[in-house]
């Protein structure tokens, strides 16, 4: 009967971590993320676990300047829990590669997060950026 016992407690434990390892796991965005002159492709996401790095939500992709001739610059925001955006800077006429990871200070499990892309077409004239895109844990 104790061997039994041992053997379901085991096997609760075994498939309880596959669950946990196939939240924390990368998963790719369908879509990517798209405005006039600025693209984020390639996007992969995860949820950190919540004792690591702030439990906050990491990111992956490539920032591509889509129009070369316009003469301004991209970027992308992404914010957790609906804190301040966070800015990741491209480059004019280059494709950039980011991987980062954002959490808010005031809780220690972040359990959503946005993101959008940008064109910067400077002061007099106002960015145009893609929808915002929400994720949740």
């Amino acid at each position: 009967m104790r061997k039994f016992a041992t053997a379901v407690v085991a096997a609760g434990l075994f498939f309880g971590g596959m669950g946990v390892a196939v939240a924390d796991s990368w998963h790719t965005l369908a879509d990517p993320l798209t405005t006039g002159g600025a693209h984020f492709e390639k996007v992969k996401y995860r949820w950190e676990p919540a004792g690591v790095k702030h439990g906050g939500f990491r990111f992956k992709g490539a920032l591509r300047d889509g129009d070369h001739n316009d003469g301004h610059n991209i970027y992308l925001e992404v914010r957790a829990h609906s804190y301040g955006w966070q800015r990741f800077k491209g480059i004019q006429k280059r494709t950039v590669n980011l991987e980062d990871a954002v959490h808010d200070g005031a809780t220690r499990y972040t359990n959503s997060a946005d993101m959008r892309v940008c064109r910067d077409r400077g002061a007099l004239r106002p960015n145009n950026c893609s929808p915002i895109r929400a994720f949740t844990r």
